[in-house]
């Protein structure tokens, strides 16, 4: 997930669970819930057995207060199972926990066990501070099987797995049925493509006050990052976004440059889009009943819960081919933990059935652990009454995120730089010739 659009999510999120207006930019404090029992350190523990004796770990995620409580919550069963294992959950805003991060690694005192973007993975497993959990789950024989395959793809390494993940995000289509209505559209379904989207935007798009000015339109994106709707379009017209082995950029090539000049004709020439600086006036215009439909995974669930307007969510409408881009967010172990076994323990807690049902409760993704996600605790979740089995029709088609070292300096060369773009400032050829030999050397630089 990109920096911004993480930023965004947790600061609305807020909002919503709050129960305020929305229009407002308060930021997610540092938050920490630090278990009583007293602890002591035993330094290194036995291969294979934990100590018996206390230990506290520590535990950090970015996030929000309501995470915070059921993370917490987790933490505490985990205690209840293992008397000698305390854990100190710290919850941050997307910013201030990467920050802290890299604070606490430069200085050897990092977190036991802490969230990771999969994205950003390789870069820090290519730095050497995250532990190698391949022995353990050898030695534990922890079965992966039961995880859906698109959610390990980039923790996967030659050496085994650094990390594994909690949830998985693919992009689907979220839409107010009421504006559909009233319009006398159709809602999307699997059968729709661009063309018919563009076809009935145009009947979405409206100045429902007769100032002059649209204020009513019929799609939504952030175009920042990949994820919610260019890296998806740009596959489903046959085109890549790296070659194989993330040496190359392939975002100028013919097939998908369609995608991107398709984007272009939505804002510009159908004006179905809005600009990025029209947008910003409404914050989220889904939200705020300024767009039909958005692009998004999971995780805005709890979010658009709280809105005053009937929605749900469809797949996204498919080019030459249907594709859905997925994402997901994992945990990890720190090299320098003090306490490896005790911190296998927990993660192992925090990615099985015990941690997933509970996190399934935020209604943030899917569940990893395809038994919970074709369970009850997901698919009849209290968070809204929507089609949630669709996100899991739609791991079926989807593609893994790319996964590479350089991703993030890569991802914000993109963001910012195609900015100007949809602006209407910028040439969209002449900006791509400009940005994509300077993210390929970036690629370059991440490989040494």
């Amino acid at each position: 997930m990109n920096k911004r659009l993480l930023i965004l999510f947790t600061l609305l999120l807020i909002f919503a669970l709050a129960a305020v207006a929305c229009g407002a930019t308060p930021e997610v404090e540092e938050t920490e819930n630090t278990p009583s029992e007293e602890t002591g350190d035993t330094g290194e523990e036995p291969a294979g057995e934990t100590s018996g004796e206390a230990v506290e770990l520590t535990f950090s995620v970015w996030g929000d207060p309501e995470e915070l409580r059921i993370l917490q919550e987790i933490a505490d069963a985990f205690h209840e199972e293992n008397p000698n294992i305390s854990v100190t959950v710290t919850v941050s805003d997307w910013d201030t926990y990467w920050d802290k991060l890299q604070t606490q690694l430069a200085g050897g005192t990092p977190p036991d066990v802490f969230a990771m973007d999969a994205p950003l993975y390789s870069d820090y497993q290519s730095r050497g501070v995250l532990m190698n959990l391949q022995p353990m789950i050898e030695r534990d024989g922890f079965d992966l099987g039961g995880y859906y395959e698109q959610s390990l793809v980039c923790y996967q390494t030659d050496e085994g797995y650094f990390g594994l993940p909690r949830d998985i995000q693919p992009s689907v289509m979220y839409y107010n049925k009421d504006m559909f209505d009233a319009a006398g559209v159709p809602y999307p379904d699997e059968t729709w493509t661009w063309d018919d989207l563009i076809t009935y935007g145009q009947q979405l798009t409206l100045d429902t006050d007769g100032d002059g000015t649209t204020d009513q339109y019929a799609l939504w994106a952030d175009l920042w990052d990949m994820e919610l709707l260019w890296g998806s379009m740009i596959w489903q017209f046959g085109g890549e976004i790296l070659n194989e082995d993330y040496t190359q950029t392939l975002l100028g090539e013919e097939n998908a440059m369609e995608a991107w000049r398709l984007i272009e004709q939505m804002v510009f020439e159908y004006g179905i889009m809005p600009t990025p600086s029209v947008a910003e006036q409404f914050g989220d215009p889904f939200e705020s009943g300024n767009a039909a439909m958005t692009p998004a995974g999971h995780w805005v669930v709890p979010l658009y819960s709280n809105v005053d307007f009937n929605w749900d969510v469809a797949p996204l409408p498919q080019g030459d081919e249907r594709v859905s881009m997925v994402n997901s967010v994992g945990f990890v172990v720190a090299r320098d933990t003090k306490h490896p076994e005790e911190a296998w323990s927990f993660l192992k807690f925090l990615v099985g059935e015990p941690g997933q049902s509970r996190v399934t409760s935020l209604g943030l993704g899917v569940p990893t652990l395809k038994d919970i996600a074709n369970s009850d605790a997901y698919l009849q979740q209290d968070t809204a009454p929507i089609n949630h089995a669709l996100f899991i029709e739609a791991i079926d088609y989807a593609r893994v995120k790319p996964c590479f070292r350089g991703y993030d300096e890569w991802a914000t060369l993109f963001g910012d730089g195609m900015y100007s773009v949809w602006l209407g400032e910028a040439e969209l050829e002449e900006t791509m010739s400009q940005l994509i030999p300077q993210a390929d050397q970036i690629l370059q630089d991440a490989q040494q």
